[in-house]
């Protein structure tokens, strides 16, 4: 806990005084870790209103001392230089992954997920906003129902059963500013004190940060290439009563698989039998790059049990931070009283802009268009990555997604692998940080094309190739076959 004390006589206010000591703790380095206490425990501590907390750290984020994680807490920030990348701790590449720590711009940036901005749809967007503002007046500032403006509720319940033949009710359906404020609000309806979650192994970091952050245990099982592990998976169930299972059905994160129609059948029938909640993330689900056609858990979904947060950031715009989450009439209630305290309403302007965008039939236009894009770059970087599995590389084709998950040959190590690849301005991301634990294998490679032009896709791959190279020519063993 800091040492910090206020004087509650002085004419200055509280949450100043509280400011100016974290400052100069910083600025001195004297603050141990990069975390600090939690808003109520600090509150405690000094014997002030949480409120008061809440103040000095939101004036430490303005003077850019600190940055706070949604569901996860409030870090110091630290400065660095693009030399200082190659020796990242392990803590700070889950932050990377998280999109908090900058990655040099002169690196090729095969570790974010989040599209190019020239695939944004600027101009139709803009034309949804021009719209709504002339339509809408005044009125499009007011704050929305806390569930949402209604006339986009009822454009994702119509959005769901084109693309998913999936039936939801507008009235069961919650707006929420991204996918992450889904979680953080679902988290804090069903979590109490040392429940226990089960997730699939690997998995996405935010989540994991949602889940503990409201004093969950996380019990991982293994991803397998057609879906999570569905034997262990009962025996899991049996055994610890979950509060619920978290997964994403197509193109896992960060392994890229899908599940199997056989194991989606499965574990409803899991969830059904013993009674527990699936929350499905999903944001990738429409980049299908055959013509096979995914569709969520929720499409077999008949008694209730799938609570389904869909994000439209990574094949949208990021920035718009629009998704939404369906909700069981049961804990309806509930779910509201946790977004009212979380920020009140997400913004009325941006949802009545994506309804017009959406009812407008602009969304059908772009998912093809961005299709068509990351299908080139997913063809582009498969055909290359062909090219190292003379090394032992191997990996599963997604065909759709945003990311390869490449396997790696014991001789590379994914750490130093990653931290040679920093030296050289390429970034990616080693599987090892979306593990829970570190006794599985974890000798992987996350590389996300997303973010990333054709040139750099080839420059980026003849980099890690050259490396690979490097390592595999000094290993006892240098001749491999390719795999099959």
């Amino acid at each position: 806990m800091l040492k910090l004390s206020v004087d509650k006589d002085s004419t200055t206010p509280l949450y100043v005084q509280i400011y100016d000591s974290i400052k100069q703790l910083i600025e001195e380095g004297k603050i141990k870790g990069d975390k600090l206490p939690s808003i109520r425990s600090l509150a405690k501590s000094l014997n002030v209103n949480n409120v008061t907390i809440v103040n000095a750290y939101k004036l430490l984020e303005q003077n850019d001392y600190v940055y706070s994680i949604k569901g996860s807490g409030t870090y110091i920030k630290r400065t660095l230089n693009p030399e200082e990348f190659s020796y990242l701790e392990e803590g700070d590449m889950e932050l990377m992954v998280s999109g908090v720590l900058p990655i040099s711009d002169n690196s090729i940036n095969f570790a974010s997920v989040s599209p190019t901005p020239d695939l944004f749809p600027i101009n139709e967007f803009k034309q949804a906003l021009v719209q709504v503002l002339d339509r809408d007046g005044g009125l499009a500032f007011l704050y929305p129902e806390v569930t949402g403006y209604e006339p986009l509720r009822e454009s994702i319940s119509k959005f769901l059963f084109i693309n998913y033949k999936t039936r939801v009710n507008k009235d069961r359906i919650l707006i929420t500013s991204g996918g992450q404020q889904g979680l953080d609000i679902i988290s804090k309806t069903l979590i109490n004190q040392g429940d226990l979650i089960l997730v699939e192994n690997p998995t996405y970091l935010g989540a994991l940060a949602a889940f503990e952050s409201r004093g969950a245990r996380v019990v991982g099982i293994p991803m397998m290439e057609d879906g999570i592990d569905v034997d262990l998976l009962e025996s899991y169930v049996k055994k610890h009563n979950p509060k619920f299972l978290y997964m994403m059905t197509n193109y896992q994160s960060p392994t890229t698989y899908s599940y199997s129609q056989e194991k989606k059948i499965k574990v409803i029938e899991l969830a059904n039998r013993y009674n527990f909640y699936i929350i499905e993330d999903d944001f990738l689900t429409d980049l299908s790059f055959n013509c096979e056609m995914k569709t969520p858990l929720k499409s077999i979904d008949k008694n209730d049990k799938v609570i389904f947060i869909k994000s439209f950031s990574k094949i949208f715009m990021p920035g718009i931070r629009i998704a939404f989450v369906t909700v069981p009439n049961i804990l309806f209630r509930d779910v509201i009283k946790a977004k009212h305290t979380t920020d009140v309403s997400s913004s009325g302007f941006l949802q009545r802009a994506f309804d017009q965008y959406l009812r407008t039939g602009y969304w059908k236009q772009h998912i093809n268009k961005v299709k068509k894009v990351y299908k080139e770059r997913y063809e582009l970087i498969t055909r290359e990555i062909d090219r190292l599995k003379v090394y032992g590389i191997n990996y599963l084709p997604p065909k759709g997604g945003l990311s390869l998950w490449l396997s790696l040959p014991k001789h590379i190590d994914a750490i130093q692998l990653y931290q040679q690849c920093n030296e050289e301005n390429l970034a990616l991301v080693p599987g090892k940080v979306f593990f829970i634990n570190d006794d599985l294998n974890t000798n992987h490679i996350r590389l996300s094309f997303g973010n990333v032009s054709n040139e750099e896709i080839i420059k980026g791959i003849s980099i890690l190739e050259d490396i690979i190279r490097k390592q595999s020519s000094s290993h006892t063993t240098s001749k491999y076959l390719p795999f099959v």
